[in-house]
């Protein structure tokens, strides 16, 4: 996968370039951008491609539309929210293919910028369709993919129009994405450590499968802590537990021994006799817990081995929270990692997802290496997987 085109091997000089974004950006009641975070990401690429003189038209989709026009999907606000950002103009296509918006194309100058309608407005896009794939490639002469977060996709805009638009190059952002996750995966400083939490052992299995075989040690919190501890026999009350896969659990702990991986556990836990955010909440003294409570969060013996496994770190990586971190009082594991791995001096990489609404409510994000904007792309490619947005772009030589 590192082995791609990227961006500066190409001659953009007034070309029409395809662009594929992620402007997949959250939108208020008034139809206002709350969240500009995927825009800003794109900048540097967008930037390049205009100052080089390239024609830049920009593909994403907005929302699950289920392929057919949806007002309320309609990437209509973020035209002039881009030009707000760039310093200038940024046209709004009615729609992403047909006649109107290829004339559209064909009247522009270099250095101009067109955002074409949300690309799921059409159900070609999400089936892959040959046909769809050719109507937006005859828009353009050249095809970059900067939407990591839609690279484990093989959708019409991510990955058909990639095999028929040749040179298809990475963007800056999917470039540094491949960057920091292929190395860490790849040939990571060690030790290696990873941080695995989030609810459920079930979407994280074939992560944890993967890592068990290139980490040094691997830290588990989060709701899918309790299935692995139930799987050592531990009583964890009425914490969440995927009973269907206890036996998996206890495979993975097995696999972990025999690979000398050292994998942790929570020894200790804040519990509560309720899910809710003002629930009556106590830390047990050990691993066990009673009936009656849950667990929402690592408790503080655990908060202190597992920082203190990532001060001697050389490569992090973290996906998925320690508790129930959108509620304060269960929050602290959760801000504990969020500060240790922004006091580390290792690479720190935030694949994705809850861990990076939890890194930015920390206000630390500054301080990470690297924060994946795929929350499923980073774990398919943690996974091990090939991507078929990534797999599809042209090769260097």
């Amino acid at each position: 996968m590192i082995n791609k085109m990227t961006i500066q091997n190409l001659d953009l000089k007034g070309k029409k370039v395809l662009c594929r974004v992620d402007f997949n950006v959250p939108l208020d009641d008034e139809g206002n951008i709350s969240d500009d975070t995927r825009i800003v990401a794109a900048l540097p690429t967008i930037r390049h491609i205009v100052e080089q003189g390239g024609r830049l038209i920009l593909a994403s989709h907005l929302g699950r539309p289920k392929g057919t026009p949806d007002e309320r999907y309609s990437l209509a606000p973020v035209a002039p929210h881009l030009a707000g950002l760039l310093g200038r103009n940024v046209a709004m296509a009615p729609d992403c293919i047909g006649p109107e918006v290829l004339s559209l194309t064909n009247k522009m100058q270099d250095g101009d910028v067109l955002l074409l309608e949300n690309v799921r407005f059409h159900a070609g896009e999400t089936k892959n369709d040959p046909a769809f794939s050719r109507k937006l490639a005859e828009l353009a002469d050249l095809y970059v993919n900067d939407a990591f977060g839609a690279a484990h996709r093989a959708h019409a805009s991510t990955e058909g129009v990639a095999h028929i638009l040749s040179p298809a190059a990475a963007g800056f952002l999917m470039e540094k994405e491949l960057r920091y996750l292929g190395q860490a995966i790849a040939a990571p400083a060690r030790p290696f450590v990873a941080i695995l939490g989030g609810a459920k052992v079930s979407d994280k299995i074939t992560v944890i499968e993967n890592l068990l075989t290139k980490v040094d040690t691997l830290l588990i919190g989060g709701g899918m802590a309790y299935t692995f501890l139930k799987a050592r026999g531990i009583s964890v009350g009425g914490s969440l537990v995927e009973e269907d896969r206890i036996g998996m659990a206890g495979e993975l702990l097995k696999k972990a021994v025999e690979r000398g991986v050292e994998l942790l556990l929570p020894e200790d836990h804040v519990i509560a006799d309720a899910f809710k955010a003002d629930a009556n909440a106590r830390t047990t003294d050990g691993v066990e817990i009673p009936e009656g409570w849950m667990a929402l969060d690592i408790g503080p013996k655990s908060i202190d081995r597992y920082t203190g496994m990532l001060k001697n770190a050389a490569t992090v990586i973290w996906n998925g929270p320690m508790g129930v971190f959108e509620f304060d009082a269960f929050a602290r594991g959760t801000m504990a990692i969020a500060h240790a791995l922004a006091e580390s001096e290792a690479l720190t990489i935030i694949g994705g997802g809850d861990s990076v609404a939890a890194v930015n409510k920390s206000g630390l994000s500054d301080r990470m290496s690297h924060i994946s904007t795929g929350g499923g792309a980073s774990l398919e490619f943690l996974e091990g997987k090939e991507l078929p947005g990534i797999a599809a772009l042209s090769n260097k030589d």
